[in-house]
């Protein structure tokens, strides 16, 4: 099986709606997972798994942020393995009053 550390600016929609789906009132401190990396330094991270693979996705703000206003509707099929800072963010359609 695969472990595979995951920075915020490399998470997909499809690892942060398996995220969402695992812990979806946000995770707790002991769901934190604590480890040395490489550079014999701390991180903290969550874990989710697939089949083959286990994810340990770096917690951070922005990740908070992001789990909380994840919509799986906001993203095309073709961008579910694309980094989700690499896509760029879709306008909301809004109707202004030209009746002014």
């Amino acid at each position: 099986m695969k472990r595979i550390i995951v920075d915020y600016k490399k998470l997909t929609p499809e690892i942060l709606g398996m995220l969402v789906e695992k812990y979806p009132d946000g995770y707790d401190d002991d769901q934190v997972i604590s480890f040395k990396n490489a550079k014999n330094e701390t991180v903290d991270a969550v874990e989710v798994r697939t089949e083959d693979t286990v994810y340990l996705v770096k917690v951070s703000t922005r990740l908070e942020n992001t789990m909380a206003n994840f919509d799986e509707d906001d993203y095309e099929d073709s961008e579910f393995n694309d980094p989700i800072v690499d896509i760029p963010e879709k306008e909301e359609d809004t109707e202004e009053d030209e009746d002014k």
